[in-house]
C-alpha cells in the first residue's frame, strides 16, 4: 500500500485513469470531474487531505487530465 502523497497519488492514477477502449471515440469517456472527485474521496480515506495532494501535483484537474490525455495517446499510438 502507498505510504506517501506522491505514492498514493501515482498508485491511483495507474489503477483509475485509462484511455478509451471503444475503437473510433476520439478520447477517454472518463469525466475529469469525477476522477478528481474519487481521488480526493479516496485519498481522504487515507487520511490524505485535498491539500496533501495539491502540493504534491498542483492543480488536480490538470494533473488528472494530462494523465488522461496520456493515457489516449499511448493508446491510439498502439492501434496504429
Amino acid at each position: 500500500m502507498p505510504t506517501t502523497t506522491r505514492e498514493y497519488i501515482d498508485f491511483w492514477v495507474e489503477n483509475s485513469v485509462h484511455a478509451a477502449e471503444q475503437y473510433g471515440t476520439p478520447g477517454a469517456s472518463q469525466s475529469v470531474d469525477v476522477l478528481v472527485d474519487r481521488l480526493v474521496e479516496g485519498a481522504k480515506n487515507q487520511n490524505i487531505p485535498r491539500e496533501a495532494l495539491e502540493k504534491e501535483v498542483g492543480d488536480l484537474k490538470q494533473h488528472i487530465e494530462g494523465k488522461l490525455a496520456t493515457a489516449n495517446r499511448i493508446e491510439q499510438n498502439r492501434r496504429k
